[in-house]
């Protein structure tokens, strides 16, 4: 067995586990981290089968930017997990049902959707004026066909995400009536005069007489 082979099965192992661990782990944090190694170790097979760009994309895409908005909205919402849980037996039979569906066409695709593909031919060597072979990168082929003749779709698909970022923050920064929180800017613009106000009020009761006063009086009574 080669080196190739073996990352690939170390790959597949870990990636199994992880996926397994998505839809097992009981905390929503948990889950999410397993759906992080799960996207990493898949970059990782389509690096072994030489589609980089896939690769990239599903590094950039979905663990640069979709599973870390699911990680801070998991952490930062306030979620109760007793109630989630309670509904899980509820559920349980239409998630199998959706499953065994999902299972079920993956299988007649992957055994039935692939007999009337032709092999991909090699791609001819390039060669330039010397003589000299060019090197092919099939990474560099695609970002020049992206940002040529797809321009625009790639930027739908940034501002799409954009929203999504914007989005996600608009819903961890919400505010809470339980929570006390100092507000900075507040502070900030806080003025000695509107801190402190000297009041003059009127007396309202007559002065009493001092002590000593009182004294004499009793004296001369005696």
């Amino acid at each position: 067995m080669d080196v190739k082979t073996g990352f690939f099965y170390l790959f597949s192992v870990v990636l199994l586990y992880a996926a397994f661990r998505v839809i097992t782990a009981r905390n929503p944090v948990h889950a999410v981290l397993h759906l992080i190694l799960a996207f990493s170790q898949a970059a990782g097979v389509w690096l072994l089968l030489k589609a980089e760009f896939l690769a990239i994309t599903l590094v950039l895409v979905y663990l640069g930017a979709v599973m870390v908005l699911f990680l801070f909205v998991v952490m930062m919402l306030d979620i109760r997990f007793d109630t989630v849980r309670r509904g899980f037996w509820k559920h349980f039979p239409l998630a199998a049902f959706i499953g065994a569906l999902v299972a079920f066409e993956m299988a007649a695709v992957l055994m039935t959707g692939f007999r009337g593909v032709e092999e991909p031919k090699a791609v001819p060597a390039l060669v330039n004026a010397a003589g000299q072979v060019l090197p092919y990168s099939n990474t560099q082929a695609l970002g020049r066909l992206m940002y040529t003749e797809y321009l625009y779709p790639v930027e739908i698909a940034a501002v799409i995400l954009l929203v999504a970022m914007i989005s996600a923050i608009a819903l961890t920064l919400r505010q809470r009536k339980d929570v006390k929180a100092n507000d900075a800017a507040a502070q900030l613009r806080a003025r000695a005069g509107d801190r402190l106000v000297v009041v003059k009020m009127p007396v309202t009761q007559a002065p009493q007489p001092p002590a000593d006063d009182d004294a004499g009086a009793q004296e001369k009574k005696a």
